[in-house]
């Protein structure tokens, strides 16, 4: 297994919690409620920024969000783990659907939700 897969890193991270006796505390109830609390944390770095200045952060506000990001991932591989979902069979089969629901023929350049489009 490559050391950069989404499978290594989901080892790594159920080994980091089983060696601390945390499985316990790792339901999906309590790593989605973590998850979303993260989520939160991301949101302040980048709340009242322009969109010129969130896309240009200084170098340690970046890190700052690199940080939540890894926070964000270590929470959804550990519920993904927990529920026995392959994460990235469930990315791929989203994509499909989402390539689907929104043709380029009929949304290029639109930001609309799915419903709000004629069809």
């Amino acid at each position: 297994m490559p050391e950069d897969s989404l499978q290594a890193l989901n080892a790594r991270l159920s080994r980091f919690a089983r060696e601390r006796d945390w499985e316990q505390f790792h339901s999906p109830k309590n790593l989605v409620m973590a998850l979303i609390a993260e989520c939160a944390e991301l949101v302040e770095h980048f709340q009242w920024l322009s969109e010129a200045q969130s896309l240009d952060l200084p170098p340690a506000k970046k890190d700052e969000v690199a940080l939540e990001m890894a926070d964000i991932l270590i929470y959804l591989l550990r519920c993904s783990d927990r529920l026995d979902i392959d994460l990235l069979e469930a990315t791929r089969r989203k994509i499909r659907i989402n390539e689907d629901r929104y043709p380029v023929s009929k949304v290029y350049g639109d930001a609309r939700r799915a419903s709000e489009y004629e069809d």
